[in-house]
C-alpha cells in the first residue's frame, strides 16, 4: 500500500465572503429572532392580561394611589367641587357606555398646568387643571371623559401595562448586554414610555365608544371633535406640544372619522350643554399659590 502527501490548495477552509458581511448577516438574523420572540411575547402578554379580574386590576392599582394636594382649604374645597362634578358626569357616561357593575370609575383632579388626562389601573382617571381650562363646554369634556371610560371598558390599561413590561424587559436585557450606561438609561427609558401609551387600535375603540356615549347620553353628538380640533390647531401653531397630544395622538384622519361615524348612524349635532356656571371660579380658586 502506498501513502501519499498530496499538497491542500490555498484557500481551500477560506470563505469568499467578506468577514464582515458574514458577521453582518449573523446579527441581523440574530436580531430577527429576538424581535420574532418579544412581539410573540408581547401579543401574548397583551392578550393574557385581559383576562386578570378587575378585583386583582384594583388591588394593583391600591399601591400605587394618585393624589391630590391641596395648600389650603379653599383650594381643597375648590378641588373637591370639581372632583365631585367629574365623578357625576363620569358615573352618567359609565352608564352609557354599560360598564359592568364592577368596573366603578374613580376620578381624580390634580391642580396642574400639564394639559392631559388619562385612564389607568383600576378604573381610576386622571384630569389636570391645564386641559379642562382648554374645555369649553360639557359636552367637549364629555367625549374626552367617555374616551378615557372606554379604555378602562376594553381593559387597555392593563393591557398595556402587559404589554410594556414586556418591552422593558427585553430594554433591560439589551442595554445589559451593551455595557454602556447611557445606551442602557435610553434604552430603559423608552421602555417605560410605551407602558404609557395605548396603540391606534385602542385609540379608535375609545373613540368608537365614547361618540356613541355622546349620542346616548345628550342625544347629539356636539363635543365629539371640540377639543381634537383645538389641539390640531395648536399643534399646527405651538412649537411645543401639550402632553394630550403625546399620550391621544392626534391627526386629521381621527376628526374624519369620527364624522363618518356620526354620519353613518344619522347622529345630529345641536347647540352643546355649558359646563357649569361656577367651574370657572372653581379652577382659579383651586390654583396652588405660586
Amino acid at each position: 500500500m502506498e501513502y501519499s502527501n498530496p499538497e491542500i490548495p490555498e484557500g481551500i477552509n477560506t470563505s469568499r465572503e467578506h468577514p464582515l458581511k458574514e458577521l453582518l448577516l449573523l446579527v441581523s438574523a440574530a436580531v430577527g429572532i429576538i424581535f420574532l420572540v418579544v412581539a410573540g411575547l408581547t401579543f401574548l402578554a397583551e392578550y393574557l392580561a385581559g383576562y386578570i379580574p378587575f378585583s386583582s386590576e384594583q388591588k394593583l392599582a391600591a399601591l400605587y394611589p394618585v393624589e391630590s394636594r391641596y395648600e389650603s382649604a379653599q383650594q381643597r374645597q375648590a378641588g373637591e367641587r370639581i372632583t365631585t362634578y367629574l365623578q357625576q358626569l363620569a358615573e352618567q357616561l359609565a352608564r352609557a357606555e354599560e360598564l359592568p357593575n364592577e368596573m366603578r370609575i374613580t376620578l381624580h383632579y390634580i391642580d396642574d398646568d400639564t394639559v392631559n388626562a388619562f385612564a389607568t389601573l383600576g378604573g381610576h382617571v386622571v384630569f389636570f387643571r391645564g386641559l379642562l381650562e382648554k374645555i369649553p363646554d360639557e359636552n367637549t369634556l364629555a367625549m374626552v371623559m367617555a374616551h378615557e371610560i372606554a379604555h378602562i371598558k376594553f381593559r387597555h390599561p392593563i393591557r398595556s401595562l402587559g404589554r410594556g413590561v414586556i418591552v422593558a424587559s427585553a430594554l433591560a436585557v439589551v442595554s445589559a448586554a451593551a455595557g454602556d450606561n447611557l445606551s442602557a438609561s435610553v434604552l430603559q427609558e423608552a421602555g417605560l414610555l410605551t407602558i404609557l401609551h395605548y396603540n391606534r387600535r385602542q385609540e379608535s375603540e375609545a373613540d368608537e365608544v365614547a361618540i356613541a356615549a355622546l349620542q346616548t347620553h345628550y342625544g347629539h353628538v356636539a363635543g365629539a371633535t371640540g377639543l381634537f380640533r383645538i389641539f390640531l390647531k395648536e399643534e399646527k401653531e405651538a412649537q411645543q406640544l401639550p402632553a394630550f397630544l403625546s399620550t391621544h395622538p392626534l391627526s386629521e384622519e381621527r376628526i374624519r372619522r369620527l364624522q363618518q361615524m356620526a354620519s353613518q348612524h344619522r347622529w345630529n349635532t345641536a347647540d352643546p350643554r355649558p359646563l357649569p356656571a361656577e367651574f370657572g371660579n372653581w379652577l382659579q380658586a383651586g390654583r396652588a399659590s405660586l
